[in-house]
């Protein structure tokens, strides 16, 4: 069984949502979205450690949120986060002990499943890296600065990124730290590691691990959780 850190970056401020509490923290059933984020992994074999970078003001709300939602055995750790989410899990990363895989899961994915967890982590161990994700459902469209169409893929290839994304530790360091020295951005941890010519599976979940971006996705989440769908 392979040990792990879930890194669960918590440091924006969500201006999308249109609140002015970050969206990790807004209520979503009978606690916060991080909370129940958290709960999706705290079972998880193997797993030693949750790091959580954060804003300077809920620091110790983070504290308290993993005092509760943690078993004795998972040692929770919480940092001021940085300007960017590739920063804030680059500084993350340099907490984690000495475990075989991370893995970066968005705070405000609560509806993950455990199996995909489980069989995200499986992937990563077995080729270096994984990522959870599903078919793209919906033609997509590359365009040039005026807009207009040059190009139809074939959705056959195209599949839409989700997290959990797992690596084996000493390559998602080897990555950020290449990233930092390079002065590279990526759109994911997924992209720093391909970047350096690392194998990263695509592992298939569902379309109920959506992200809570804005307040529709909100009010979306709210409902499946009063209807019990989000177990």
């Amino acid at each position: 069984m392979a040990t792990k850190a879930l890194i669960i970056p918590a440091a924006g401020i969500g201006s999308r949502m249109q609140k002015d509490i970050p969206k990790p923290f807004l209520q979503l059933g009978d606690c916060t979205i991080i909370e129940q984020t958290i709960q999706r992994f705290s079972s998880l074999d193997g797993l030693k450690q949750v790091i959580v970078p954060t804003s300077k003001s809920y620091l110790g709300a983070t504290k308290e949120i993993l005092q509760k939602a943690l078993p004795a055995d998972v040692e929770g750790i919480v940092l001021v986060g940085g300007n960017t989410r590739q920063e804030s899990i680059h500084k993350a990363l340099k907490e984690a002990g000495d475990v075989h895989l991370i893995i970066v899961h968005d705070a405000v994915r609560p509806f993950v499943r455990q199996e995909h967890i489980c069989n995200c982590c499986e992937a990563a161990d077995l080729n270096g890296g994984a990522v959870l994700g599903v078919p793209a459902k919906d033609t997509i469209k590359k365009i040039d600065g005026n807009r207009i169409i040059r190009e139809t893929p074939s959705r056959k290839y195209l599949w839409q990124t989700q997290t959990p994304q797992v690596f084996q530790k000493e390559l998602l360091m080897e990555a950020y730290q290449k990233a930092s020295e390079d002065d590279f951005l990526g759109t994911d941890d997924s992209s720093l590691v391909e970047r350096l010519g690392y194998t990263v599976v695509m592992v298939e979940g569902d379309r109920s691990n959506f992200k809570i971006t804005y307040p529709l996705d909100l009010e979306l989440a709210q409902l499946l959780v009063e209807k019990g769908r989000g177990s």
